[in-house]
């Protein structure tokens, strides 16, 4: 009959460039959490606490070292190649499994720890790539948190899942566990070449566009944002010092790890959800001041079980926050230069992250006192973000042109994205 619309069967619908770069991050992500799993089960849990003092203090200089070289290779070169980012996520995967099999016979060596580096610096390398391809393969740029929300979802579902033969390998030895790796990342590999690819950079940022990207607006939600990566790193080791020092069985780590997975997903689900009555820099905000009360909570539960739902809590804004951001960045920084700002902002990112997790490596630090920490940080963190934003809201208030500049700057990349992605 004419005018009736024709049915496809579900196997005949095409799959959108989004589904497909979602398929190479769930193998991604599994491949990665086999490599953390293999790790933990060789550098942490298997010598003394001493040593393990010792060796994750080296691991960790280890990974601060290369990121102010591997910034300002990776951005620019991902933005400006035909096809650079699809060609960054492939690169890393296959590289990864590379390494992870060349990881099978060095799992008691010295070799170890230049190649588990060379899975972080890769890890890193891709996730740069993979928030810079998000926009370019999400139509409206309203649902980029919640396009952010399904990856960080996808993450989190499939972490647990790929926990679980990582575990039951771990009993045979950590080099079984590098071997499913070195298959899950080949996988990851297939799976990234299906990935379109996506428009380049025609030229270099202007100053107008280099002046939006280190605008006010950005910077801060970058230094909110900040504060809740070193947490995330200063909670994880305090914890697991704290757990050793205490004499708990593994498993109490794991309960930890489990319970922050399960915040994460949490906050994957409630922030786009938000975002619909909420901006994301109040989102952020909230993440800060949520973390802080929690922290003083705490201290009134005490006990291991703290731990477990401090964990869960701080995986949860962590989560909200960072997709908040992910979003500030890739609605209102230059579409030619996000590669180079993610890589700036995740070396950043890196290096607090480290920072935080290096207190508790170094110094035997009891979970009250650190708990107080957290919340000092993170409460003046919440003050400042809250009162710097009313002063650029101010002065950039106090100017109708300006809210109209912007509001320009914004549709016109918006039509550019939206025209680019029809030649694709």
């Amino acid at each position: 009959m004419a005018g009736r619309p024709s049915w496809k069967r579900p196997g005949d619908a095409p799959i959108t460039p989004f589904a497909r770069l979602a398929r190479a991050h769930a193998l991604s992500t599994a491949g990665d959490t086999l490599v953390a799993t293999a790790l933990a089960g060789s550098l942490f849990f298997s010598i003394s606490p001493d040593a393990a003092r010792a060796r994750v203090a080296l691991y960790l200089v280890l990974t601060m070292a290369p990121f102010a070289v591997v910034a300002p290779l990776i951005g620019p070169w991902i933005d400006r190649q035909a096809g650079g980012r699809r060609s960054m996520v492939v690169l890393s995967a296959a590289t990864r499994a590379l390494v992870c099999l060349l990881m099978v016979d060095d799992v008691d060596g010295l070799l170890l720890f230049p190649e588990a580096f060379a899975v972080l610096v890769l890890g890193k390398g891709y996730q740069v790539a993979r928030a810079s391809l998000v926009p370019g393969l999400v139509r409206d740029e309203a649902r980029l948190v919640e396009a952010n929300s399904k990856l960080v979802l996808i993450s989190g579902v499939v972490g647990l899942l790929a926990a679980v033969p990582g575990v039951a390998l771990l009993q045979l030895g950590p080099e079984w566990v590098l071997g499913l790796a070195t298959a899950v990342f080949a996988a990851a590999t297939a799976a990234a070449y299906r990935i379109p690819r996506t428009r380049i950079a025609a030229q270099s940022p202007g100053p107008v566009e280099r002046a939006e990207l280190r605008g006010a607006g950005i910077l801060l939600a970058a230094s909110a944002m900040a504060v809740l990566r070193a947490v995330v790193g200063f909670l994880s080791f305090l914890v697991a010092f704290a757990l050793r020092a205490d004499g708990a069985p593994a498993w109490w780590f794991g309960a930890v790890l489990a319970a922050s997975a399960v915040g994460a997903l949490v906050g994957a689900l409630v922030a786009p959800r938000l975002r619909r009555a909420v901006l994301e820099e109040r989102i952020l905000l909230a993440c800060l001041v949520g973390t802080a009360v929690a922290a003083i909570g705490m201290l009134w539960v005490g006990g291991r079980i703290s731990a477990v739902l401090l964990g869960a809590i701080v995986g949860l804004c962590a989560t909200a926050g960072r997709l908040c951001f992910d979003s500030i960045v890739q609605s209102d920084a230059p579409d030619a230069n996000q590669g180079a700002s993610f890589a700036r902002f995740e070396t950043r990112f890196q290096l607090v992250w480290v920072a935080g997790a290096f207190l508790p490596v170094i110094l035997p630090i009891p979970l009250p006192v650190g708990f107080v920490g957290i919340a000092a940080v993170t409460g003046g963190a919440a003050f400042l973000y809250a009162t710097g934003r009313r002063f650029t809201t101010t002065r950039l208030g106090s100017s109708v042109a300006a809210r109209s500049a912007e509001a320009s700057r914004r549709l016109s990349r918006r039509v550019a994205r939206v025209g680019a992605r029809s030649q694709l």
